[in-house]
C-alpha cells in the first residue's frame, strides 16, 4: 500500500506525561491488560484523502446496515440463523414498531490495510468502544505533530443527534455495568460532556430503568423519574440475562429516545452475512470490503486461509488467527466451532499489512470508523504486534494531515 499512513512517535522524553493525560484527561483509568500497557506510544498520522475514503465506506456501510436491519424486522424467522440467545430470539416481535427518526444510531467499522487494500472485518453495532480514544486522546497527541490535526468528536455528534429528539436540558440515562471501570469510564467521559452542555445525566445499571407505557423511568435513588434518553453501554446478550424481574424486555419496544436501540443486535452477530442474499436490500460496499464469511456447517476449512469468529464475539476474542493464539486455543476454538457451528462463522483471512516505525518495529492497524445517524463521527486506532487486535491491543490516536484533499466532501 502506498505511504497515506505512518506511524509518529510521542518523543521519549514526553511519554510519561502524554500517558498521565490519557489516564486523566482522556478517561483511560486503568491503562493496561494484565502486564499490558494499552497507551501507545505512537501516532497514527493519514493523509487526507485516505481519511476521506475511509469515512465514504463507512457512510456506505451503515446506510445498508440500516436497512437489513429494518428489512429484518419484517422477516424475522430469517434472525434464527443468527446465533442469538433463545431470550432474545422471544422478545423480537417487540422490535415490530421501531422507527429510526425516534433513536440515535452509533456504529464503528473496523477498517484493515491489507496486501491488497483495505478490508473490513466487522462492525461494532451494539456498545462499541473507544469513544473517548478518539475523542480526547487525538487532541492530547496533536501538540506533538505539527501539519495534523484531530478529526471530528463522537460526544459532539451523539449531542446533536440528541437535540432534536429530546426536550432542552432534559435528563438522559447513561446504562452501564457499573461495577466496571472500564465501563464507567466510557460513560463518564459522555455524561461529563453532556452535563457541559446543560442536560442532566443518571448513572444507571440496565435493571435501573423501568417502563411506563413503553417511556424508561429511572428507579436511581434520588434521581427517579421520567427519562428523556438513554445511551446503552451494556450489550444485549447480558441484558438477556437479568432477571425476569428487571422487565429487561422493555428496552426492546421503548420509544425514549436511545442510543442504540436494540435493533443493533442483528447486525452485532457476525453470521449476519449468512443471509445477506435472503432480505432484498443492496448491499454493494459491505460485499466488497468484508471477507467471505461462511456457515461452519457447510463451509470447512482446509488451510490456515480461514479463521473461526465467534458470533456475537467482542474485542477480537475466539478469531482462530494462528500467529496470536496458542495451540491449546486456537484447538479450543475449532472444538466449538465444531460443535456449537450455529454459533460460529468461518471466514476468508486477509493478510494484514503491518506499519513499521522509524525504529523498524511492525505493528499491525485496525482503524474504527464511527457513524452516527449514518454520518462519520471520528477515528479510533489500535495496534498490536501480531495480526489479531484483541485486548491487549494498545489505543492509539489518529491524527489527520491539514489542508484540503482531492477528494474533500
Amino acid at each position: 500500500m502506498k505511504q497515506s499512513i505512518k506511524l509518529g512517535l510521542i518523543p521519549d522524553d514526553q511519554y510519561s506525561d502524554y500517558r498521565y493525560r490519557a489516564i486523566f484527561k482522556a478517561y483511560k483509568w486503568d491503562p493496561q491488560v494484565e502486564d499490558h500497557n494499552t497507551v501507545a506510544k505512537q501516532v497514527i498520522l493519514m493523509d487526507r484523502e485516505t481519511a476521506g475514503q475511509l469515512e465514504t465506506w463507512a457512510e456506505q456501510l451503515s446506510q445498508e446496515t440500516i436497512l437489513m436491519e429494518e428489512a429484518l424486522i419484517r422477516q424475522l424467522p430469517l434472525a434464527k440463523k443468527l446465533g442469538l440467545p433463545k431470550k432474545i430470539m422471544k422478545t423480537l416481535n417487540r422490535l415490530s414498531d421501531y422507527d429510526r427518526s425516534r433513536h440515535v444510531r452509533l456504529m464503528r467499522f473496523d477498517f484493515h490495510p491489507t496486501t491488497t487494500g483495505w478490508a473490513v472485518s466487522e462492525v461494532n453495532s451494539d456498545v462499541p468502544g473507544g469513544l473517548a480514544e478518539a475523542s480526547v486522546l487525538p487532541e492530547i497527541a496533536g501538540k506533538y505533530f505539527e501539519g495534523y490535526e484531530p478529526h471530528k468528536h463522537i460526544a459532539g455528534s451523539l449531542l446533536e443527534a440528541f437535540k432534536p429528539k429530546i426536550r432542552e436540558n432534559g435528563t438522559i440515562a447513561f446504562v452501564h455495568a457499573t461495577s466496571y471501570s472500564d465501563d464507567r469510564q466510557v460513560m463518564q467521559f459522555l455524561s461529563d460532556y453532556f452535563q457541559t452542555y446543560g442536560y442532566r445525566t443518571v448513572m444507571a445499571a440496565p435493571d435501573h430503568i423501568e417502563w411506563d407505557n413503553k417511556q424508561a423511568v429511572s428507579i436511581v435513588e434520588g434521581q427517579e423519574g421520567k427519562l428523556d434518553g438513554i445511551i446503552r453501554f451494556f450489550p444485549l446478550e447480558w441484558i438477556s440475562n437479568l432477571p425476569p424481574k428487571s422487565h429487561w424486555e422493555g428496552y426492546y419496544d421503548c420509544t425514549t429516545p436511545s442510543c442504540n436501540h436494540p435493533i443493533a443486535i442483528f447486525a452485532q452477530s457476525k453470521r449476519l452475512p449468512l443471509i445477506w442474499n435472503e432480505l432484498g436490500v443492496d448491499i454493494p460496499t459491505w460485499k466488497t470490503l468484508l471477507p467471505v464469511t461462511g456457515d461452519p456447517k457447510t463451509l470447512k476449512p482446509k488451510d490456515d486461509s480461514w479463521i473461526y469468529k465467534p458470533a456475537l464475539g467482542r474485542v477480537g476474542e475466539g478469531i482462530s488467527i494462528k500467529e496470536a493464539a496458542s495451540k491449546e486455543e486456537l484447538s479450543k476454538i475449532e472444538k466449538a466451532a465444531r460443535r456449537h457451528a450455529a454459533d460460529w462463522v468461518v471466514q476468508q483471512r486477509f493478510i494484514s499489512q503491518p506499519l513499521t516505525t522509524a525504529e523498524l518495529e511492525c505493528y499491525h492497524l485496525c482503524i474504527g470508523v464511527f457513524t452516527v445517524d449514518g454520518k462519520s463521527a471520528g477515528f479510533y486506532g489500535r495496534i498490536s504486534p501480531y495480526p489479531r487486535i484483541d485486548s491487549r491491543a494498545k489505543d492509539i490516536p489518529l491524527l489527520v494531515s491539514k489542508g484540503e484533499a482531492h477528494n474533500e466532501r
